[in-house]
């Protein structure tokens, strides 16, 4: 029987081909989370149309996913450690498949909805499993070659992710219109769950003594749930007396969840990482910029597709001088701009995107919706950059301050922080568009940007509490 490893230690030559198959599995699960966070934003206008689902079906489709997922990610590497990361893998990876199955075969909104939901929380069990067991069982070179093909694999998802949606539903796969963008998980999901059951390493029945607070995460969903849903109800249809009544229960429970985290043993984060000022202050940063940048995105998408009139193959194209501006920014970023610049890499970062969305927001006042995909391409181009360097920067330079113990709490902290503005920033931006919509496309574009654009700004005065430098690199 394969055990786990302490890290460090050196696995026999004869599993060599086991540990590249393990990580290639954990590869393959990492990346259908980056694409199924995204395709949505494609596909979301035929979905609504096919289902009838309206507005709400369009602004509930990323948040459902992303709010699952954010909210599960805090508490998912402890449930790991207690219950065996070999375990929950698996189990994510069936639930996963599972899920994708129903939404690929949703009769309508409501099903479809409650499928992304559980997408998103299987696959927030899965992830972090795939990231502990990796750095138990390999040898330091094999963890080192690991991690280095993250960053290309999610980069590459991230953009493969809505041109696959755009040719998808332009190609109508035996007449199924956008449904193949979740069935084809099923096929991958499949052969995931054969191939993990054959080549995890077995890690007994975890460490039943780990605790997990489970009153934490129930009030953070409870949060996060009433404020998406009082958001998106409001903005649909009307602000009553339900959309009020949500907003303000999302705001009790975060409140009963702030004193949770001051007196619970065990909190889901490190206490001493609330006091840190950098950290804080990136948080801070990460969840404006994230929510401003994930809104963005999706509506950017809705003005091709609706006021532009572009096919979702077409949108799809279009949006890759945005998303390569993205990967190569990323890279460039963590590729060692960091190290060499700190914040002041965010602030570079924030300043481009404004001047992206600046340059968006004149073509469109100049050209309304006859405004071409190639006159826009190059403020796309500008964007992703923008994006890129900011999003890379962010956890990293936010890390500065903390101790070597918190890293851990401090990392999954960011993860989670970035789905949940995610889904924030889908919903509220997509709310606003919609809002303005009455108006026109052009005029609900317009208003986008400009709140994109203040929103942005914003959160440069915060940057400058951020801590200067990046964590140094652990010497070898």
């Amino acid at each position: 029987m394969t055990t786990l490893m302490e890290p460090g230690t050196v696995a026999p030559h004869r599993s060599s081909r086991r540990m590249w198959a393990i990580l290639g599995l954990v590869l393959l699960a990492d990346a259908l989370d980056v694409i199924d966070a995204t395709v949505t934003n494609i596909a979301a206008p035929t979905i609504a149309g096919d289902l009838h689902g309206g507005e709400g079906l369009v602004k509930w489709l990323g948040p459902a996913y992303m709010l699952a997922m954010g909210v599960l990610l805090v508490v998912a590497g402890r449930l790991g450690d207690k219950f065996g990361q070999r375990r929950l893998f698996l189990l994510g990876v069936g639930g996963f498949t599972v899920a994708s199955a129903v939404a690929g075969l949703s009769p309508d909104p409501g099903l479809l909805i409650a499928a992304r939901v559980a997408q998103g929380a299987f696959g927030a069990l899965l992830i972090p499993q795939g990231m502990a067991i990796m750095t138990k069982a390999f040898d330091r070179d094999m963890l080192g070659k690991a991690f280095g093909l993250f960053g290309p694999v999610l980069g590459l998802s991230s953009v493969g992710g809505p041109v696959l949606a755009g040719f998808v539903i332009s190609a109508d796969l035996f007449g199924l219109s956008w449904r193949p963008i979740f069935l084809v998980n099923v096929v991958l999901g499949i052969a995931g769950l054969v191939m993990g059951a054959r080549i995890l390493p077995r890690d007994g029945d975890g460490d039943r003594s780990t605790v997990v607070d489970g009153w934490a995460s129930g009030l953070l969903a409870v949060t996060m749930f009433g404020l998406l849903f009082g958001l998106i109800e409001g903005s649909t249809n009307g602000w009553g007396a339900v959309p009020v009544v949500s907003i303000a229960v999302g705001v009790l429970f975060f409140a009963a969840f702030a004193r949770r985290q001051r007196t619970a043993a065990h909190p889901l984060i490190t206490p001493s990482l609330m006091r840190n000022r950098g950290f804080t202050s990136g948080l801070v940063v990460c969840l404006v910029a994230v929510a401003a940048g994930s809104g963005l995105l999706f509506v950017l998408s809705l003005f091709l597709q609706e006021g532009l009139h572009v096919s979702p193959r077409g949108t799809s194209l279009g949006l890759v001088p945005l998303t390569l501006g993205l990967v190569v920014a990323g890279f460039a970023a963590m590729g060692g701009l960091v190290a060499k610049l700190g914040r002041t890499l965010v602030f570079i970062g924030l300043a481009v995107d404004l001047v992206g969305c600046g340059w968006v927001l004149a073509l469109v006042e100049h050209s309304g919706t006859d405004v071409g995909l190639w006159a826009l391409a190059p403020a796309f181009s500008v964007i992703g950059v923008g994006i890129g360097l900011s999003f890379a920067a962010i956890p990293t330079v936010a890390l500065g301050d903390a101790k070597p113990d918190e890293a851990g709490s401090a990392s999954g902290s960011f993860s989670s922080i970035q789905q949940l503005a995610s889904a924030i920033g889908s919903a509220a931006v997509t709310s606003v568009f919609f809002q303005a919509a009455t108006s026109g496309l052009a005029h609900a574009m317009e208003v986008s940007l400009i709140v994109v654009l203040a929103v942005t700004a914003l959160s440069l005065p915060v940057v400058a509490l951020m801590p200067r430098t990046a964590p140094a690199e652990p010497e070898q």
